[in-house]
């Protein structure tokens, strides 16, 4: 793999550089690639990572669901979860099956090019609206007994 030329800004370096112009207040993870931050939608709240992967000349973005999906409930939400990737163009759900955590990651190989601040945002706004727009359908399916398929429906409708 070819390195980087000295003049380029590295990864890193762009996406605090954009998250800093675009007004977001984050934190740097101690000895990691990692950027932390809050995000507030209209349906909820939960925690975002903007990481780095220099080596790989990656930008990856993720939404962390705050609660995690209690063990009898996984299955179902793995379905909802399915049906929702189905036809995502940028990013995707994932959910842990050891601990119920749900994400929605989007992410870029830059590779041979440049990693520039408007690529950052389409991750990062994309990341979070797609969180934000299904993450109702997701709570209904743990709590309010929605099937994933009428889940799905409804946050599509919206």
């Amino acid at each position: 793999m070819s390195s980087l030329p000295e003049s380029t800004q590295s990864i890193f370096d762009t996406m605090a550089q954009f998250f800093r112009e675009d007004g977001w207040k984050f934190l740097p993870m101690e000895g990691k690639p990692i950027l932390q931050m809050g995000f507030s939608g209209e349906n909820g709240s939960w925690m975002c990572y903007a990481q780095a992967q220099e080596d790989k000349q990656r930008f990856l973005f993720y939404s962390v669901m705050e609660s995690k999906v209690p063990e009898n409930k996984r299955l179902a939400v793995a379905e909802y979860l399915t049906r929702a990737n189905y036809g995502l163009i940028l990013g995707n759900f994932e959910m842990d099956f050891s601990d119920g955590e749900v994400r929605y990651k989007t992410s870029i190989d830059v590779e041979g090019g440049q990693l520039t601040p408007w690529m950052i945002r389409t991750m990062v706004y994309t990341n979070v609206l797609m969180m934000d727009r299904y993450l109702p359908g997701i709570m209904s399916v743990i709590y309010g007994g929605v099937s994933p398929a009428d889940a799905v429906a409804q946050a599509e409708q919206s």
